[in-house]
C-alpha cells in the first residue's frame, strides 16, 4: 500500500490529471505532474510539475525519482516512456494495457482474441488491401486509422461507391482498420476498476449522446433495460480482467436494437462518460484511481442519485477570452459545475462540466437541456 503523504505521478496533466489531483490532495496525497510538453490545467492544483517532453531522459529520471507510484491520464503517451517508467517505479494500468487500448488495431485483436463482443474489422495498409476488405465487410463501413484517434478524428464512413485506391491516398496513413457500420440505438458506456487483489468494481452504465462526435450528455442510469445494465457491467469486467488491469478504465459499448452489445473502444483512464461520479456516486472515478493506483481497497461505486453530465464545449463560450454566464446553471439547486482552467475556449474543446442531480433522469434531463440551449444562443455557436 501506498500511504497518504507519498507522491503520486500521473503521465500527462490534462483535465483529467486536473481532477486526481484534486482527489489526491483531498486524500493527503502529494501529486506530481509530467505534462509531455502539452499544455496542462493540472499544473496550477499538482504540487510539483515537470513540463518537459516524454521522450527526454532528464525528465525521466526526475519523475521516477520523486514520484512513489504512477498512472495515466491519457493513453497517447509513447509507449518506450511508459515502459522506462515501470522499470523504476510501479505504473497502473501496465504500459502493456496502455498499449492495446491506444491503438485501434490492437484493441480489435485483443477484443476477438478473448471471445469479447465487437463489429466485424479487417486491418489495412494498402489500397488493395482496403479493396478487399470493404468487399470482406461490406458497406456501410468506417475506415479509422489505426492509431491516436479519438473525438470522432481518424474517421471516414464509406458507403460502398468510392474508390478504394482514392480514398487510401487521401486518408494518409500506413495503418487503418476497416469496420462494419452498426446500426446501433444509443451507446453506453461503464466504468470498471480492477484493484491489485484482482477485484472488480464497476459503475452503473451511463448513456450517452454526441454533439459533432464529440460527447454532450452522459444519462446515468442509462434507460436500458436491467438485463442489459447488467450485462454491460459483466463485459466490462471481462475486459479488465482479460487484460490483467490495474486502475480505472472506461468501456464503451454500442447497444443494438435486438438489445445485444458490443464493445466499440476501451480508455485505461478516468473517462468524460465517468465525470458524474464527483457528484453523484459514493466514490468518484479520480478517488477510485487514486485507491487503485496506491493498492488501497476499492471505494463503493453506488449512484447516490440520478444525474445528467452536461460537457461545456468551446463554442458555449461568447468569445474565446469571455467566460459564459452561468446563471442559469447557478439557479439550478441541484446541478454542480466543474471547469477545467484552459486558457482558451477554441473551436469544442472540452472546458468543462455540470451535473445535473435529480429524482428521475427525465427531470435532470430537462433541465440540462435548458442550460444547454441557453449556453449556446449565448455562445459562438449562435
Amino acid at each position: 500500500m501506498i500511504p497518504p503523504g507519498s507522491v503520486l505521478g500521473i503521465l500527462g496533466g490534462g483535465q483529467l490529471g486536473r481532477m486526481f489531483c484534486m482527489e489526491a490532495r483531498r486524500m493527503g496525497y502529494r501529486t506530481l505532474v509530467w505534462t509531455g510538453g502539452l499544455e496542462a490545467p493540472a499544473i496550477v492544483v499538482a504540487d510539483e510539475a515537470i513540463d518537459e517532453p516524454f521522450d527526454s531522459p532528464e525528465a525521466l529520471k526526475k519523475f521516477v525519482a520523486k514520484a512513489a507510484v504512477a498512472t495515466v491520464e491519457f493513453e497517447n503517451i509513447p509507449r518506450e516512456t511508459l515502459e522506462e517508467v515501470a522499470k523504476w517505479i510501479s505504473l497502473h494500468p501496465s504500459p502493456n494495457a496502455v498499449a492495446i487500448c491506444q491503438h485501434r488495431e490492437r484493441e480489435k485483436a485483443f477484443l476477438k482474441l478473448n471471445g469479447i463482443p465487437c463489429a466485424p474489422f479487417e486491418v489495412v495498409s494498402s489500397a488493395d488491401e482496403l479493396a478487399t476488405a470493404m468487399t470482406t465487410i461490406g458497406s456501410p463501413a468506417v475506415l479509422k486509422t489505426a492509431a491516436f484517434g479519438y473525438d470522432g478524428k481518424g474517421q471516414r464512413k464509406l458507403t460502398g461507391g468510392e474508390d478504394p485506391a482514392q480514398v487510401w491516398e487521401e486518408f494518409a496513413t500506413d495503418r487503418a482498420v476497416l469496420e462494419a457500420f452498426i446500426p446501433f440505438e444509443r451507446e453506453l458506456s461503464v466504468m470498471v476498476a480492477r484493484g491489485i487483489d484482482g477485484t472488480v468494481t464497476a459503475y452503473d452504465p451511463a448513456e450517452n449522446q454526441h454533439r459533432h462526435h464529440i460527447l454532450d450528455l452522459s444519462i446515468i442510469p442509462a434507460r436500458v433495460s436491467a438485463a442489459v445494465l447488467a450485462e454491460a457491467k459483466v463485459i466490462a469486467c471481462q475486459v479488465a480482467e482479460a487484460l490483467d488491469y490495474r486502475g480505472i478504465m472506461g468501456v464503451e459499448f454500442f447497444h443494438l436494437p435486438d438489445g445485444s452489445l458490443l464493445v466499440n473502444e476501451m480508455a485505461p483512464r478516468p473517462h468524460n462518460s465517468g465525470h458524474h461520479t464527483l457528484d453523484a456516486c459514493a466514490t468518484s472515478q479520480f478517488e477510485q484511481q487514486v485507491r487503485v493506483t496506491c493498492g488501497l481497497p476499492a471505494g463503493s461505486p453506488r449512484l447516490l442519485s440520478p444525474v445528467v453530465m452536461l460537457n461545456l464545449l468551446g463554442d458555449m463560450w461568447p468569445d474565446e477570452g469571455v467566460a459564459p454566464d452561468w446563471s442559469s446553471l447557478f439557479a439550478d439547486g441541484s446541478a454542480s459545475l466543474h471547469l477545467y482552467g484552459k486558457r482558451r475556449a477554441i473551436g469544442r474543446r472540452k472546458m468543462g462540466h455540470a451535473n445535473f442531480l435529480g429524482e428521475d433522469v427525465d427531470s435532470a434531463l430537462k433541465r440540462a437541456h435548458a442550460v444547454k440551449s441557453e449556453l449556446l444562443a449565448k455562445g459562438r455557436s449562435a
